[in-house]
């Protein structure tokens, strides 16, 4: 290799695409060689190379050809301002694409819950927040295929839409109570705060498994340890999670005693 010049198959080798494709840039003129030997062979400089970087960008990005060489082609566009774009267009499919995660996330979610709703009743249920089956996925995360999950399985695979709207009206509540009780500077540990712990774990005892007490401190610790599930608490007040966590396991050390 030539110091600064490189041969088709040196240029191939160094940007890991095939010879052929070079020689079908050249044909199409996005990228002609510098030079050329006197044997006729390519030969690519420096700024070809930059250019070739600057297509295959481009290329991984979706663009096509006759786009790519459209751009490559406008005045007064240096190579910064190509990285610039294409680090803009990158950052955009990011964005996207966590969109998109999230969304996936969260059909999965409800058809592990056994959610059999149109998607129009989801909607008309749940909005844009989270499935408010959310406790049974957390035993699911946590303890994996335990009976506790076995069965709460079992009883969401039969629930209508009435029966998620008012699950929903419940939880919606239950989350109001503790906000409310710890705005008002009511002790987690006292007996209105674990009474309230007391009333969410019959919650979820009612609506989705047997919720022992150990079991709930589990769910509780979740709250605080997994980022999901903390925000959950923390958009409805910032310090909620924490709040929830002590009332229940006050809850459970004053009935377990």
């Amino acid at each position: 290799m030539t110091s600064g010049t490189y041969t088709v198959g040196e240029l191939a080798a160094l940007a890991h695409v095939t010879v052929r494709m070079l020689h079908h840039y050249d044909a199409i003129g996005l990228l002609i060689p510098s030079g050329r030997t006197h044997g006729g062979y390519r030969r690519y400089s420096d700024t070809d190379l930059v250019r070739l970087r600057q297509i295959l960008y481009y290329r991984s990005l979706e663009f096509g050809l006759d786009d790519i060489a459209t751009m490559l082609a406008e005045p007064d566009v240096t190579a910064e301002d190509h990285l610039r774009r294409q680090h803009r267009l990158v950052r955009e499919q990011i964005d996207h694409r966590r969109e998109l995660l999230a969304a996936l996330e969260k059909e999965m979610e409800a058809r592990q819950m056994g959610i059999s709703l149109t998607p129009e009743e989801q909607f008309e249920v749940f909005g844009t927040d989270k499935v408010s089956g959310e406790w049974a996925d957390e035993a699911r995360d946590r303890w994996g295929d335990t009976a506790a999950y076995r069965e709460s399985r079992r009883r969401t695979a039969r629930y209508t839409k009435d029966d998620w709207q008012r699950l929903k009206e419940e939880s919606d509540a239950g989350l109001i109570a503790f906000r409310d009780a710890m705005t008002a500077g009511v002790d987690a540990r006292s007996v209105q705060g674990t009474a309230l712990a007391e009333e969410h774990r019959q919650f979820l005892t009612r609506w989705f498994y047997d919720c022992g007490y150990d079991l709930h401190r589990g769910l509780a610790d979740m709250y605080l340890s997994d980022d999901r599930f903390r925000q959950t608490y923390e958009q409805v007040a910032p310090g909620l999670a924490q709040y929830v966590h002590d009332a229940v396991h006050a809850n459970a050390d004053s009935a377990q005693r």
